[in-house]
Protein backbone atom coordinates (compact mmCIF):
# COMPACT_ATOMS: atom_id res chain seq x y z
CA UNK A 1 0.00 0.00 0.00
CA UNK A 2 1.14 3.81 -0.84
CA UNK A 3 2.80 5.52 2.27
CA UNK A 4 4.01 8.34 0.45
CA UNK A 5 1.44 11.26 -0.72
CA UNK A 6 4.03 13.11 -2.82
CA UNK A 7 4.65 10.37 -5.31
CA UNK A 8 1.19 9.39 -5.36
CA UNK A 9 0.50 12.82 -7.05
CA UNK A 10 3.09 12.31 -9.21
CA UNK A 11 2.41 9.43 -10.43
CA UNK A 12 -1.29 10.10 -10.86
CA UNK A 13 0.13 13.12 -12.79
CA UNK A 14 2.73 11.06 -14.98
CA UNK A 15 0.90 9.67 -17.75
CA UNK A 16 -0.40 13.09 -19.32
CA UNK A 17 0.66 16.44 -16.69
CA UNK A 18 -1.37 18.52 -19.51
CA UNK A 19 -4.94 16.67 -19.01
CA UNK A 20 -7.59 18.66 -16.39
CA UNK A 21 -6.70 17.01 -13.04
CA UNK A 22 -9.12 19.43 -11.01
CA UNK A 23 -11.81 21.21 -12.38
CA UNK A 24 -13.25 23.61 -9.56
CA UNK A 25 -17.31 25.07 -9.08
CA UNK A 26 -18.68 27.46 -6.83
CA UNK A 27 -22.44 27.95 -7.66
CA UNK A 28 -22.66 30.32 -5.28
CA UNK A 29 -19.91 32.84 -6.84
CA UNK A 30 -19.97 31.48 -10.50
CA UNK A 31 -16.33 30.41 -10.45
CA UNK A 32 -14.96 27.82 -12.65
CA UNK A 33 -11.39 26.88 -12.59
CA UNK A 34 -9.60 24.54 -14.57
CA UNK A 35 -6.58 22.63 -13.69
CA UNK A 36 -4.29 20.46 -15.29
CA UNK A 37 -1.10 17.86 -13.39
CA UNK A 38 1.13 20.32 -14.67
CA UNK A 39 -0.35 23.98 -13.47
CA UNK A 40 -1.23 22.19 -9.87
CA UNK A 41 1.80 20.75 -9.79
CA UNK A 42 3.99 23.75 -10.28
CA UNK A 43 1.51 25.29 -7.41
CA UNK A 44 2.17 22.08 -4.52
CA UNK A 45 6.18 22.98 -5.63
CA UNK A 46 5.82 26.70 -4.80
CA UNK A 47 3.90 25.86 -1.81
CA UNK A 48 6.38 23.24 -0.68
CA UNK A 49 9.71 25.23 -1.27
CA UNK A 50 7.75 28.46 0.67
CA UNK A 51 7.68 25.98 3.44
CA UNK A 52 11.15 24.76 3.36
CA UNK A 53 12.87 27.83 2.31
CA UNK A 54 10.95 30.85 3.60
CA UNK A 55 9.27 29.35 6.75
CA UNK A 56 11.94 26.66 7.58
CA UNK A 57 9.85 23.73 7.82
CA UNK A 58 11.73 20.58 9.15
CA UNK A 59 9.88 16.62 8.28
CA UNK A 60 7.63 16.12 10.68
CA UNK A 61 6.38 19.96 11.84
CA UNK A 62 2.35 20.53 12.02
CA UNK A 63 0.56 22.72 9.74
CA UNK A 64 -2.45 23.81 10.29
CA UNK A 65 -5.10 24.37 7.57
CA UNK A 66 -8.54 26.23 8.24
CA UNK A 67 -9.59 26.06 4.78
CA UNK A 68 -12.53 25.22 3.08
CA UNK A 69 -12.28 22.93 -0.23
CA UNK A 70 -11.08 24.86 -2.44
CA UNK A 71 -8.59 24.23 -5.54
CA UNK A 72 -6.30 26.52 -3.64
CA UNK A 73 -6.25 24.48 -0.77
CA UNK A 74 -5.80 21.32 -2.80
CA UNK A 75 -2.20 23.54 -3.42
CA UNK A 76 -1.60 23.99 0.44
CA UNK A 77 -2.16 20.49 1.37
CA UNK A 78 -0.09 18.43 -1.75
CA UNK A 79 2.45 21.27 -0.92
CA UNK A 80 2.49 20.78 2.99
CA UNK A 81 2.62 16.77 2.21
CA UNK A 82 5.38 16.91 -0.29
CA UNK A 83 7.30 18.73 2.85
CA UNK A 84 6.35 15.28 4.96
CA UNK A 85 4.22 18.12 7.29
CA UNK A 86 1.95 16.69 9.63
CA UNK A 87 -1.61 18.33 9.18
CA UNK A 88 -3.47 19.12 11.79
CA UNK A 89 -6.83 19.94 12.32
CA UNK A 90 -7.28 20.33 16.20
CA UNK A 91 -6.23 23.87 17.69
CA UNK A 92 -2.60 23.70 19.04
CA UNK A 93 1.24 25.13 18.37
CA UNK A 94 1.81 24.98 14.59
CA UNK A 95 5.31 25.95 12.36
CA UNK A 96 2.87 26.82 9.97
CA UNK A 97 -0.91 27.86 9.75
CA UNK A 98 -3.12 28.83 6.41
CA UNK A 99 -6.15 30.27 7.24
CA UNK A 100 -9.14 31.44 4.68
CA UNK A 101 -9.85 35.28 5.64
CA UNK A 102 -13.25 34.45 7.50
CA UNK A 103 -11.51 32.75 9.95
CA UNK A 104 -8.86 34.59 10.72
CA UNK A 105 -10.59 35.31 14.30
CA UNK A 106 -10.35 31.55 14.67
CA UNK A 107 -6.70 31.50 13.75
CA UNK A 108 -6.06 33.31 16.63
CA UNK A 109 -6.31 30.18 18.64
CA UNK A 110 -3.75 28.64 17.31
CA UNK A 111 0.00 29.51 18.37
CA UNK A 112 2.06 29.65 15.30
CA UNK A 113 5.27 30.48 13.82
CA UNK A 114 3.91 31.89 10.38
CA UNK A 115 0.49 32.62 9.73
CA UNK A 116 -0.86 32.73 5.44
CA UNK A 117 -4.20 34.22 4.78
CA UNK A 118 -5.55 32.87 1.68
CA UNK A 119 -9.08 34.85 0.19
CA UNK A 120 -9.34 32.05 -2.33
CA UNK A 121 -9.93 34.81 -5.01
CA UNK A 122 -10.94 32.69 -8.35
CA UNK A 123 -7.70 33.90 -10.43
CA UNK A 124 -5.36 33.86 -7.37
CA UNK A 125 -4.94 38.01 -7.02
CA UNK A 126 -3.18 39.10 -4.33
CA UNK A 127 -5.02 40.54 -1.41
CA UNK A 128 -5.68 44.51 -1.21
CA UNK A 129 -5.69 44.36 2.46
CA UNK A 130 -3.78 41.40 4.64
CA UNK A 131 -5.41 40.34 7.88
CA UNK A 132 -3.02 41.82 10.44
CA UNK A 133 -0.55 39.25 11.46
CA UNK A 134 -0.84 37.54 8.91
CA UNK A 135 1.16 37.40 5.25
CA UNK A 136 -0.95 37.01 1.80
CA UNK A 137 0.24 33.51 0.76
CA UNK A 138 -0.85 34.05 -2.76
CA UNK A 139 2.02 37.16 -2.57
CA UNK A 140 4.49 35.02 -1.03
CA UNK A 141 4.42 31.78 -2.91
CA UNK A 142 4.65 33.14 -6.44
CA UNK A 143 7.82 34.32 -5.48
CA UNK A 144 9.57 30.17 -5.08
CA UNK A 145 10.82 27.93 -7.11
CA UNK A 146 8.65 25.90 -9.68
CA UNK A 147 10.44 22.67 -8.77
CA UNK A 148 10.33 20.90 -5.51
CA UNK A 149 11.61 17.29 -4.91
CA UNK A 150 10.01 15.31 -2.37
CA UNK A 151 11.56 13.74 0.98
CA UNK A 152 12.27 10.02 -0.02
CA UNK A 153 9.73 8.81 2.83
CA UNK A 154 6.69 9.94 3.28
CA UNK A 155 4.76 12.08 6.30
CA UNK A 156 3.80 9.82 9.30
CA UNK A 157 0.57 10.36 8.58
CA UNK A 158 0.46 9.91 4.81
CA UNK A 159 -0.28 5.80 5.58
CA UNK A 160 -3.49 6.19 6.99
CA UNK A 161 -4.72 9.10 4.53
CA UNK A 162 -4.11 7.22 1.84
CA UNK A 163 -5.21 3.81 3.08
CA UNK A 164 -8.62 5.92 3.55
CA UNK A 165 -8.15 7.11 0.13
CA UNK A 166 -8.25 3.45 -1.14
CA UNK A 167 -11.10 2.22 0.79
CA UNK A 168 -12.83 5.34 -0.84
CA UNK A 169 -11.34 4.26 -3.74
CA UNK A 170 -12.73 0.54 -3.78
CA UNK A 171 -16.15 1.77 -2.73
CA UNK A 172 -16.63 3.95 -5.70
CA UNK A 173 -15.69 1.46 -8.22
CA UNK A 174 -12.89 4.10 -9.50
CA UNK A 175 -10.27 3.46 -12.10
CA UNK A 176 -7.32 5.45 -13.80
CA UNK A 177 -8.79 7.93 -16.26
CA UNK A 178 -12.39 8.01 -14.39
CA UNK A 179 -13.81 11.65 -13.53
CA UNK A 180 -15.17 11.77 -9.94
CA UNK A 181 -17.78 14.59 -9.39
CA UNK A 182 -17.85 15.53 -6.04
CA UNK A 183 -19.99 17.74 -3.57
CA UNK A 184 -18.04 19.65 -1.73
CA UNK A 185 -20.13 20.81 0.56
CA UNK A 186 -21.41 17.39 1.81
CA UNK A 187 -17.96 15.80 1.46
CA UNK A 188 -15.41 18.52 2.44
CA UNK A 189 -13.04 15.83 3.91
CA UNK A 190 -9.84 16.04 1.22
CA UNK A 191 -9.45 12.39 1.39
CA UNK A 192 -12.61 12.29 -0.73
CA UNK A 193 -12.55 15.09 -3.35
CA UNK A 194 -8.07 14.83 -3.49
CA UNK A 195 -6.65 12.06 -2.52
CA UNK A 196 -9.07 8.99 -3.48
CA UNK A 197 -9.15 10.27 -7.27
CA UNK A 198 -5.29 10.86 -6.96
CA UNK A 199 -5.26 7.52 -5.27
CA UNK A 200 -7.21 6.11 -7.97
CA UNK A 201 -5.35 8.50 -11.14
CA UNK A 202 -8.59 9.56 -11.55
CA UNK A 203 -9.32 13.16 -12.03
CA UNK A 204 -12.02 15.48 -10.47
CA UNK A 205 -15.08 18.08 -10.79
CA UNK A 206 -15.43 19.38 -7.39
CA UNK A 207 -18.15 21.63 -6.80
CA UNK A 208 -19.20 23.81 -3.49
CA UNK A 209 -22.80 25.08 -3.03
CA UNK A 210 -23.91 23.11 -6.13
CA UNK A 211 -27.36 23.95 -7.34
CA UNK A 212 -29.15 20.52 -7.98
CA UNK A 213 -30.65 21.73 -11.34
CA UNK A 214 -26.87 22.78 -12.70
CA UNK A 215 -25.70 18.95 -11.94
CA UNK A 216 -26.98 16.75 -14.91
CA UNK A 217 -25.42 19.01 -17.02
CA UNK A 218 -22.18 19.49 -15.37
CA UNK A 219 -21.56 15.68 -15.47
CA UNK A 220 -22.29 15.80 -19.02
CA UNK A 221 -20.11 18.72 -20.13
CA UNK A 222 -17.17 17.29 -17.68
CA UNK A 223 -17.81 14.12 -18.57
CA UNK A 224 -17.56 12.69 -15.25
CA UNK A 225 -17.74 8.94 -14.66
CA UNK A 226 -18.66 8.71 -11.25
CA UNK A 227 -20.44 11.11 -8.57
CA UNK A 228 -20.38 11.43 -4.75
CA UNK A 229 -23.30 13.10 -4.17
Amino acid sequence: MADNIARVFADAIAPDPTRPLLTWYDDATGERTELSGATLANWVAKTANLLVDEVGCAPGDAAGVLLPPHWQTAAVLLGCWSATLTVVDAPGPVEVLFTAVDRVDEATRWPAGERYALALDPFALPMRQVPAGCADFVSAVRAHGDHFTPYPSGGEGDAALLARAAARVAELGLSPGDRLLVDVTRHPDPVDWLLAPLTAHASVVACAHPDPARLPARAETEKTTHTLP
